[in-house]
């Protein structure tokens, strides 16, 4: 009989650490958990870029205007976002696309009386830079290239430390903004500008 009661007072014990242990457990799952981090998908991220690409300051762009050659020209779009254009002075491109910034500048040198008709065309000629951080072996800036990848981005920055989080990265995708936290189930799509984190994993 005693045996028993030992036996039953060691299962009471057992039974309520378990259910403590749940308690925390769910206290835990319902926690507001990291509430101030901003998340989003790969997917979300990855339909961002097919919306359109969108002007930032450090991208050159060559504008043409088309019979006026001394309009036409090479510009990089400065630190405020927009670009010093002759005549008109500093014209905002920031977060624009090219066919969207090409129909400001006709506006304003119509605007103007600079130009009667103007018809201008805006390409990129060359991409503003990405930033990789955190735990890569070689953290910094480096030149764009188009369709870049979270892979080959990695990949330029000499890859990832022992130590890297492989499963998720922080992301900022225009300046000023909160990083972003992003659960890696797909290939990323890279932006220009875009500064990515790389965290360190806690095992």
């Amino acid at each position: 009989m005693k045996t028993i009661a030992r036996l039953l007072r060691s299962h009471s014990r057992q039974a309520l650490t378990a259910a403590c242990l749940g308690l925390v457990g769910i206290t835990a799952l319902s926690a507001p958990l990291g509430a101030s981090v901003v998340r989003t998908t790969v997917a979300q991220l990855n339909q961002d870029l097919r919306a359109g690409y969108q002007i930032g300051a450090g991208d050159h762009l060559r504008i043409t205007v088309f019979d006026e050659p001394t309009l036409t020209n090479d510009y990089i779009v400065n630190e405020s976002g927009a670009v010093a254009f002759p005549l008109i002075d500093e014209v905002p491109a920031d977060q624009l696309t090219t066919s969207q910034f090409a129909g400001k500048l006709a506006e304003k040198l119509k605007a103007g009386g600079y130009v009667l008709t103007p018809k201008v065309a805006v390409e990129i000629v060359k991409h503003r830079p990405f930033y990789i951080l955190g735990e890569v072996s070689k953290p910094g800036e480096y030149p764009y290239t188009g369709d870049l990848t979270l892979a080959q981005a990695v990949a330029t920055a000499g890859g990832y430390t022992a130590r890297a989080d492989t499963r998720t990265i922080k992301i900022q995708r225009r300046s000023g903004e909160q990083p972003i936290q992003v659960k890696l189930d797909a290939p990323l799509r890279i932006a220009p500008g875009d500064t990515i984190i790389i965290k360190e994993a806690f095992f």
